[in-house]
């Protein structure tokens, strides 16, 4: 299969948050909203598209760093190109991205996601394991 591993460019968000609510990986209604996907770019940030011959998007990797750490979000590939070998080649190249940064990377992972689980930590991802995640999404529900 011929892939091509492209930089996202202005005019692809309704193809990428379409494809993140077809796979699970959120969009706009968990607020990765356009505006806020160009911010992180704009300060540093990249996202990764994996398009199959016809250039349509069939994988995302989302890098934002906070110029300690650079987060790999909305990783994922579209369920009918699963199981090809694909997510190894896009978590390769966002690596290489991460390391030219030059910034330690951090992936949250869903603790029953075994195949992505397999994926980071043959990547060489550990388990930090001593502390969860917690987030406020909707910051209207601070002052309640």
């Amino acid at each position: 299969m011929t892939t091509q591993i492209r930089d996202y460019k202005p005019g692809d968000f309704q193809e990428v948050e379409n494809f993140w609510k077809r796979n699970g990986l959120g969009g706009s209604h968990r607020g990765d909203t356009e505006l806020i996907l160009n911010n992180t770019l704009k300060a540093g940030g990249h996202l990764l598209l994996l398009c199959n011959v016809h250039g349509t998007i069939i994988g995302t990797s989302w890098l934002t760093n906070d110029k300690r750490r650079t987060y790999l979000h909305h990783f994922g590939i579209d369920e009918n190109y699963r199981g090809r070998g694909l997510s190894s080649i896009l978590l390769k190249a966002s690596l290489e991205r991460a390391a030219a940064d030059g910034y330690q990377i951090k992936i949250e992972v869903h603790r029953d996601n075994h195949i992505a689980l397999r994926l980071y930590e043959n990547a060489g991802f550990k388990a930090l394991g001593d502390y969860d995640v917690y987030m406020i999404r909707n910051l209207e529900n601070l002052n309640r």
